[in-house]
C-alpha cells in the first residue's frame, strides 16, 4: 500500500465517480481504476460497490476511508515539517474555503501570497462551511476559511474579515420595489436559497430569526448548491435571495438584479485552524498576511 494509492482512494471516495476523480487529480481514468483495483486485490477486500457505471463506497470502504484520511494527514504534517527546514523556499499551502470566499475574496490574497513566496505550491479546495470544518478537523487541509461560525473543540476560529449580505431580486420584484421591507413582505416573497450547511444559508436563517420568523413561515421555492446557480434562478424571476454583495456585484452593475431596502446584514469571515495538528511555516505566513491591514 502506497500513499499515492491512499490519496487516489480518498479522492474517488469523495467523488463517488472514477472519471470525476481522475479529472480532479489530473490523471487518466485507467490509472485511477488500476490504483483502486491494485489496492483491493493486494488486501483481498472490496471497497466500492460497482453497479452499472456507478461506483459507491461500501461499508468496508467507509471504515477504511477515515483511517486513510488520518494516514494522509500525518504524512502531510511530516512533509510540512521537513519543508519548514528550508524556510519558505519550498512547501505547500493547503486551504479550503466556502464558496463565496473561494470565488471572490480569496483569489487576490492568494496572488499576493504567491508574489511573496513564489516557491510555495497551492492546494486550494472549495466546499460549504460544514465540509471545510470537516477538512480542517481531519487534517486534509491546514487552513479553513468560512462564512459560518464553527463550534468544535478541536478547531480554533477567529474573525478574519467582515462581509456584507444583501437581499436581491429582479428590478420589478416587490421586495426591491418597495421603500420599506417588513415581516409581511418577507413572508409574501418567494425565496431561492443556498443549501443547509452553507454560511449564506446560516446568515439567512439568522436574519429571519431576528424578525421573529422561522424557515417554515417562508415560501422557499428552491434550494441550490452554489451562488451562481442561486443568482441565475433569481435573475430568471423565481424569487429573491440573500447573498454577498461581492457575489452579486456584476448582476447589480448590469441592472439584472436590484438591492432591496432591507438593511444589509454584516457577516464575519472566519479562519479555522486545528488546535493540535502541526502548523507549517507556509500556513502561518499566510495567516499573518491575512492579518495585515
Amino acid at each position: 500500500m502506497t500513499l499515492e494509492q491512499l490519496r487516489i482512494f480518498v479522492v474517488v471516495a469523495e467523488h463517488q465517480h472514477i472519471t470525476k476523480a481522475a479529472k480532479a487529480m489530473n490523471m487518466t481514468q485507467s490509472a485511477v481504476s488500476a490504483a483502486i483495483s491494485a489496492l483491493e486485490q493486494r488486501h483481498g477486500v472490496t471497497l466500492f460497490d460497482r453497479i452499472g457505471r456507478s461506483i459507491n463506497l461500501n461499508q468496508t470502504g467507509q471504515v477504511f476511508l477515515e483511517r486513510a484520511k488520518r494516514v494522509l494527514a500525518e504524512a502531510r504534517a511530516a512533509e510540512a515539517a521537513l519543508n519548514d527546514l528550508a524556510g519558505l523556499q519550498r512547501g505547500e499551502l493547503s486551504v479550503m474555503a466556502s464558496q463565496t470566499i473561494g470565488a471572490y475574496w480569496l483569489p487576490p490574497r492568494l496572488a499576493r501570497f504567491h508574489a511573496r513566496y513564489p516557491r510555495i505550491r497551492f492546494d486550494i479546495r472549495i466546499g460549504n462551511t460544514e465540509a471545510v470544518a470537516n477538512a480542517v478537523d481531519s487534517g486534509t487541509v491546514e487552513i479553513g476559511l468560512v462564512e459560518g461560525k464553527v463550534d468544535r473543540s478541536t478547531i480554533s476560529s477567529r474573525t478574519i474579515a467582515i462581509d456584507e449580505m444583501i437581499i436581491v431580486a429582479p428590478p420589478d420584484h416587490p421586495i426591491v420595489a418597495q421603500p420599506f421591507v417588513d415581516r409581511a413582505l418577507l413572508m409574501a416573497s418567494a425565496w431561492v436559497l443556498r443549501e443547509t450547511g452553507s454560511g449564506t444559508r446560516h446568515a439567512f436563517k439568522t436574519m429571519i430569526e431576528g424578525e421573529g420568523l422561522m424557515m417554515s413561515d417562508l415560501n422557499v421555492v428552491m434550494v441550490l448548491p452554489g451562488n451562481e446557480a442561486v443568482l441565475s434562478a433569481v435573475e430568471a424571476g423565481i424569487g429573491a435571495t440573500l447573498t454577498s454583495r461581492s457575489a452579486a456585484a456584476s448582476e447589480l452593475s448590469a441592472g439584472l438584479l436590484a438591492e432591496s431596502a432591507y438593511p444589509s446584514v454584516p457577516r464575519p469571515f472566519f479562519l479555522l485552524r486545528h488546535k493540535e495538528r502541526y502548523r507549517s511555516k507556509a500556513a502561518n505566513a499566510f495567516e499573518d498576511m491575512l492579518r495585515e491591514r
